[in-house]
This record gives C-alpha cells, structure tokens and sequence, in this order.
C-alpha cells in the first residue's frame, strides 16, 4: 500500500525524537561505569608512578583507593557551567563519571605523592619491603 506524505513525514519526526532522546541520555545521564582515563604506569627499585590524563578535572573530584592487587582513580569531569547551554559542534573529551582500575604488582604500597596539574595526575606509590 502506498504511504502517503504524512505518513512518511511522521515516520521521519518520530525516528528524530528517537535520535534525540538517545542524545539527551547520552549527554545528561552517562552510563554509571563512565569512561576510562589512559595512564601510564612506571616502576623504579623503590616506587610506582602512574601517570593519568585528566584534562579539565578537578582534584577534589578525584578519589584514589588500593584494593585487591588494584589501583582505582574514580571521579567526575564535569562540563563547565558556561558551556551547558552552548550549541555543540563537536564533542570529542569525555565527561561524567570516570574510573580507572590499574594492576600494580605485588607488594606494599604507600601512596606518597599525589598530584593534579597541566591535566595529568601523578601518583607515586612508595613499595614496602
């Protein structure tokens, strides 16, 4: 049966709120597991030193944590206020909620520096013998 139309400009209407709806869910409630910061992870005979790109996080937005043979960075990268009612062109950094699980080798380590600057966070790990 031929569509008619209406018929097909309602189609098209009802696929862009679609688009639009997974937009806006995409952009305002990110998935809960977020997105992964690269690292770089170094060892010396005395410490670790990872090495995390943060580009546009604050510290205070950022929490650390041992766990299991493990090194979680978990945090948020909000987007500027000033930003939020912008028109998007292209939105390539990520934002939301972040986490980072990293294997450290075995062992006993001290967290003795902790830096965030120029969007890198440093963090060394002092190893226990």
């Amino acid at each position: 049966m031929p569509r008619n139309a209406y018929d097909i400009l309602w189609a098209e209407a009802v696929s862009t709120l679609a688009r639009i709806d997974r937009l806006h869910r995409d952009f305002f409630h990110p998935d809960p597991a977020g997105w992964e910061p690269p690292v770089d992870v170094l060892e010396t005979r005395d410490e670790l030193i990872i090495i995390a790109a943060l580009p546009g996080v604050h510290a205070s937005e950022v929490e650390i944590a041992m766990h299991d043979g493990s090194l979680a960075i978990v945090g948020v990268r909000r987007l500027p206020a000033c930003l939020q009612r912008a028109r998007v062109h292209r939105l390539e950094l990520p934002h939301g909620r972040f986490e980072r699980r990293v294997p450290i080798p075995p062992g006993r380590y001290e967290l003795t520096r902790r830096d965030l600057e120029d969007g890198l966070l440093m963090l060394t790990l002092r190893r226990h013998v």
